[in-house]
């Protein structure tokens, strides 16, 4: 488990975020970010550009304090946001049936005691198997499409269509686990002693 010796925010409001970071990091507090989300450049471009933009909104409010902020992305040939209909989630996941796709987030942490800022990416190659039109129907009919980046939810009954992942599980689901720790890791005391 990692203490940090700030105050640890989470800039996001996703319930899966939350999720992940209290196994490593039980002791934040959340303070959800409200951005303009649309970016144009690479998806690895976009997710940092994104993940920045979320941390630095909250980071006026925090004095002495690090701010984790988020971005995550499907691409498959073209970025994959969050359906806005159930027609464009069938039309995601038809996309994704029976092929590899990436899944990048993008990570940034603020120290606001220094200024310091941490921005980095992780990319997770996924590869659906083949979707017939009664199973995506049925999977949207669950409702669990609606609110997620390429239309599924690895954490959920989307599990049943991947048959392959290459990288990180956790960032599939939101947050790199193992890339926020290697980031938190010089705020912990154990860090701030291996540096002096």
């Amino acid at each position: 488990m990692i203490k940090t010796v700030y105050p640890l925010i989470l800039a996001s409001g996703s319930a899966r975020r939350r999720e992940l970071l209290s196994l490593i990091a039980p002791d934040y507090t959340v303070d959800v970010s409200d951005v303009d989300e649309s970016c144009k450049g690479t998806p690895e471009e976009m997710v940092r550009e994104l993940s920045r933009r979320k941390a630095g909104a909250v980071k006026p409010e925090h004095a002495r304090a690090l701010i984790l902020g988020a971005d995550t992305l499907v691409f498959c040939d073209e970025v994959l946001g969050k359906p806005h209909s159930t027609e464009e989630a069938a039309k995601m996941l038809r996309e994704l049936s029976g092929k590899w796709h990436e899944v990048y987030t993008g990570v940034t942490l603020i120290d606001t005691n220094s200024g310091k800022t941490d921005t980095r990416c992780e990319m997770t190659r996924v590869h659906f198997r083949e979707l017939s039109d009664v199973e995506i129907l049925e999977y949207i009919a669950t409702g669990e499409p609606m609110d997620k980046a390429g239309a599924y939810a690895i954490q959920g009954a989307g599990d049943a269509f991947i048959d392959r992942i290459e990288g990180s599980y956790s960032n599939v689901v939101g947050l790199p686990l193992a890339v926020v720790t290697k980031m938190l890791r010089p705020y912990t005391l154990e860090g701030m002693h291996a540096e002096l």
